[in-house]
């Protein structure tokens, strides 16, 4: 791969190179200082792979395209870059769809290349074809099909501009094979792209600014304002100007799943998660009179299946697609723009009243860490538990103690997401929690913590997944041991597909095909050549953890036994297991 991003600008020149369509898209990649790219190869896309070989860019062979796309997400999210994954035609397109659309609800670019037969031939029943484009297309923010040699460089560019402009999300480059394999004398000045579009996001815009003096009115006249965040926050990279309107304004700060880290959890301002699963962030909502909403949709998840909010006090929403403000909650200030740019709009309206705020607050912002200080206290049967199997409570505390600030750990969608969320701290603000709650597929742990390894190569990198999505992928130890990622992947093993388990038992007490064979998936590691270590004693985490963070040759896998009891699989009641009647106040 090259040290550096070779951003180039249009050549003045008349001069022409020639070039196979294949080579033509790593021209563009070259210039667009490409990360790692990940794929599988078919004939369709060969000489994409030859040129990549020649380049030397680096490029990994997954086992599963979806895999390759979620380690393309992970990248991207690590570095505010677009990922860049590929896959051959028929089975490898349509094996991307998941992790596609993981990015396309998340809100993370990937500029993806997919194979397509050669239009001489199309449609007479060519080996694997398929209707990939109308597969793929409700999955991306576009799929933009070359149709000519000499718009190659042109049509990679839109990709990267669609990709990382508004919005971010995915987009589908597909390839059709005489586009890849046919040479063109293209002329060198086409070779170049922007270099706005190669990170994210790209041309940011302000909201309105009448829309911020209303915003800043009704924060200023507020008591008890609330920030909530989602992953929005990391888009935008808005970690310093979400800080500097919190500490200035002394508004505290909750966050959902994806807008973990968005402020250290450390913070003395932090209000942990909100939504179906909190600490004490619910609370506050409930006893707040300003809700300041920036970068959250306000899904399911983070509204308790929106009934977190009764409609009883204003909501300022500020997010960059104007057509989620309002989909789920009623807000009474609408601020359509980039998280980063509102926020220092806001900070720099409300900056003459900063002294006064802090003052008249004090009393309020001083009750966050009290009433986070009476929460560990109350979880610390979990936090601390000595039971074997081990509690998935004492799990977490044990990273919390073990991990690093500059730290990054990657939660499997579902069970750990949830687990993390609640009680996994942050040590400093970035992206140092990565979930998958876009789409909430379980299988990402593994390759997301590849891809993410290979993003911050130096630092710690840790996955937690549970036994059944460690199942779906298991292969991609292989992938990770070959692409010298030497991550930790920490398997929660309780022999269960835990979540399905855990509201069976809530809903009915009976279960149905929701348990698993007991494996020892450290043996399974080291047969893979990587470092794995069982754990079955709360007192051995912290060890393993230490071990494994040591290890910077292989990836390490932690098998670790937790409880098989299913009223103890979730870190608190699921929301939609409780059957409510008139006079229930549920907890």
């Amino acid at each position: 791969m090259s040290s550096t991003a070779s951003i180039s600008v249009p050549d003045v020149s008349n001069s022409t190179i020639t070039l196979t369509g294949g080579e033509a898209i790593v021209e563009i990649l070259e210039r667009a200082g490409v990360g790692p790219m990940f794929g599988m190869g078919g004939f369709q896309l060969l000489p994409f792979y030859e040129a990549v070989r020649r380049k030397g860019l680096q490029h990994f062979l997954i086992n599963d395209e979806r895999v390759g796309a979620f380690a393309a997400d992970a990248y991207a999210r690590m570095t505010n870059k677009p990922g860049v994954c590929d896959a051959t035609l028929g089975p490898g397109a349509t094996n991307l769809v998941t992790a596609l659309v993981e990015s396309y609800n998340a809100g993370i670019p990937q500029v993806v290349f997919v194979g397509d037969t050669h239009r001489d031939h199309s449609w007479k029943n060519m080996t694997q074809e398929a209707r990939q484009m109308d597969i793929l297309r409700p999955a991306v923010k576009e799929v933009i099909r070359i149709e000519r040699s000499s718009r190659v460089p042109e049509l990679v560019r839109r990709a990267f501009a669609v990709a990382t402009s508004g919005r971010p999300g995915p987009v589908v480059v597909d390839v059709p094979e005489d586009i890849a394999h046919e040479a063109f004398d293209y002329p060198v000045d086409d070779l170049w792209i922007d270099p706005a579009t190669t990170a994210f996001p790209a041309y940011r815009s302000r909201p309105a600014a009448q829309e911020i003096e209303r915003a800043a009115a009704l924060i200023a006249g507020a008591e008890r304002p609330l920030l909530l965040v989602g992953g929005g926050i990391h888009i935008s990279s808005a970690y310093g100007a979400l800080q500097e309107l919190a500490e200035q304004q002394a508004i505290p700060v909750a966050h959902t799943l994806s807008g973990k880290g968005t402020i250290a959890c450390t913070h003395q301002l932090s209000a942990g998660l909100f939504g179906r699963y909190s600490r004490i962030a619910n609370d506050l909502i409930e006893t707040s009179d300003c809700l300041v909403v920036v970068g959250c949709k306000l899904g399911e998840i983070a509204t308790k299946r929106f009934q977190l909010f009764d409609g009883s006090k204003p909501i300022i929403h500020l997010e960059s697609l104007p057509e989620e403000i309002g989909r789920t909650t009623r807000a009474d200030v609408a601020l359509v723009g980039d998280a980063k740019l509102g926020l220092e709009d806001l900070a720099e309206a409300l900056r003459d009243r900063s002294a006064r705020a802090m003052s008249a607050r004090a009393g309020y912002v001083a009750e966050v860490p009290e009433r986070m200080a009476k929460w560990r206290e109350g979880a610390k049967d979990r936090l601390e538990a000595t039971e074997t199997p081990i509690n998935m409570g004492r799990m977490l505390n044990e990273l919390n103690r073990e991990m690093p600030e500059d730290s990054v750990l990657v939660a499997d969608g579902g069970f750990a997401a949830h687990w993390g969320g609640l009680l996994y701290d942050t040590k400093k603000a970035g992206r140092r929690f990565v979930a998958d709650r876009g789409f909430a597929s379980i299988g990402y742990g593994l390759p997301g913590a590849m891809g993410a390894q290979l993003a911050v190569p130096g630092q710690p990198v840790i996955g937690i997944t549970g036994d059944g999505g460690f199942n779906m992928v298991l292969g991609e130890l292989e992938t990770a041991r070959r692409a010298g990622t030497p991550f930790t992947l920490m398997i929660v093993n309780n022999a269960a597909s835990g979540y399905i388990k855990a509201l069976q038992h809530a809903m009915y007490g009976e279960y149905q095909s929701s348990d698993l064979i007991e494996m020892n998936y450290a043996e399974i590691a080291r047969d893979f050549g990587c470092h794995g270590t069982r754990v079955e004693d709360p007192e051995q985490i912290a060890p393993a953890i230490r071990a494994a963070n040591e290890e910077r040759t292989v990836p390490s896998v932690i098998d670790v036994v937790v409880t098989r009891d299913p009223a103890k699989m979730l870190p608190g009641v699921d929301n939609r297991t409780l059957k409510v009647t008139k006079g229930d106040r549920p907890v």
